[in-house]
């Protein structure tokens, strides 16, 4: 026997309670909708339109008819909204008493969020029963949940990024520091990107600390980090190793002499009186040079050996010089030939007065 129903229970109950049905004559004429249906067709006129002209039978397959939806009462069916997004909709179909038509009640299934968003459906668009309103509080909390997560996370993210930077500089310069500079050797040697290595250390820098004070010394280091940034590219790693030593690394540069110019300027630069109250504070620089080009499978510690091992032989030929390593640098306790700047070639040099 087949389940008929009577709608005498009248429409706006029907709309209701399954604000997503349609009721046909028939001829499967609609003659009435639920709210829900008229918002997802806002372009076209439901009431007076053919049930097959809106929606397209899926499955069962066989089902051409709603006599046929209607035969299958209380069994699920599945359907498409002839929409561009070709909306799936499940649905289940009795016969209105005498055979008037058909009452056919819709829902969107798991498509439900996809729907929401597209049609800009509201809880208010649902049964109150309806389980979906559960699940769709469940997606906002979820959604507001996650939100929350990101928001955190890039927090944490960015603090992160912080701490990795401030693990990487040098707290009163500014400048990078030997983790940054490991980061950067160990990088360039396995992309085999050229470069050259400066190691740069101060001379006289403990007389300024014990004259004038470790304060002097600290603004004589900030003055030193602002002209080795101002001698380098933006390309180039500038990086305080030590108390008053720094290593810079020139990306791409190998020339010889073009590296002797460049550590020639600094030391000019940095030879330049200090200003510290009423006094001033006076520094210079001895420089030692090595280039990834000089090796065959350049190594970072090697080359840390190598420069530091030039600048030694900056020092002992009076300071304020620049040295480019070469083997013969290890040769023995031999004086070492250097190639120093003709500005620097001078016996050992002695801190002018601080004035």
């Amino acid at each position: 026997m087949q389940s008929e129903i009577s709608v005498g229970l009248g429409t706006g109950a029907l709309d209701i309670l399954m604000p997503m049905h349609v009721v046909t004559d028939r001829d499967g004429t609609i003659t009435h909708a639920g709210p829900v249906v008229c918002k997802i067709h806002p372009a076209v006129p439901v009431i007076g339109a053919g049930f097959f002209d809106l929606f397209e039978a899926r499955r069962p397959r066989r089902v051409q008819s709603l006599e046929e939806i209607s035969d299958r009462a209380g069994r699920k069916f599945h359907l498409r909204l002839r929409d561009p997004a070709r909306t799936p909709l499940i649905g289940t179909a009795v016969r209105l008493e005498a055979r008037q038509g058909v009452l056919v009640n819709l829902s969107f299934g798991i498509a439900v969020i996809d729907a929401v968003a597209r049609f800009g459906l509201a809880g208010s668009d649902f049964a109150a029963t309806d389980l979906t309103l559960e699940m769709l509080y469940l997606v906002e909390a979820k959604s507001a949940a996650m939100a929350e997560s990101r928001k955190l996370n890039e927090r944490l993210h960015g603090a992160k990024t912080v701490a990795e930077a401030e693990a990487r500089s040098d707290t009163l310069t500014g400048l990078s520091n030997r983790r940054a500079l490991d980061h950067v050797l160990e990088r360039l040697i396995a992309r085999k990107t050229p470069f050259t290595l400066m190691h740069l250390d101060l001379d006289f820098f403990k007389q300024v600390n014990d004259t004038l004070g470790h304060a002097a010394g600290d603004l004589v280091l900030t003055e030193v980090a602002r002209i080795l940034r101002e001698e380098t590219r933006g390309e180039d790693e500038v990086v305080r190793v030590g108390g008053d030593e720094f290593v810079i690394v020139f990306k791409g540069m190998t020339e010889k002499l073009r590296m002797l110019a460049i550590a020639g300027r600094m030391i000019q630069r940095l030879e330049e009186p200090v200003p510290f109250g009423e006094q001033h504070a006076r520094v210079s620089a001895s420089v030692g040079l090595v280039s990834s080009s000089q090796y065959a499978v350049p190594e970072a510690a090697q080359m840390m050996r190598d420069a530091d091992t030039a600048l030694y032989a900056s020092k002992t030929r009076g300071r304020a010089q620049c040295t480019f390593f070469d083997a013969t640098l290890t040769a023995g306790p031999e004086p070492r030939e250097t190639e120093a700047l003709e500005s620097t070639r001078a016996p050992e040099r002695s801190l002018p007065r601080s004035g």
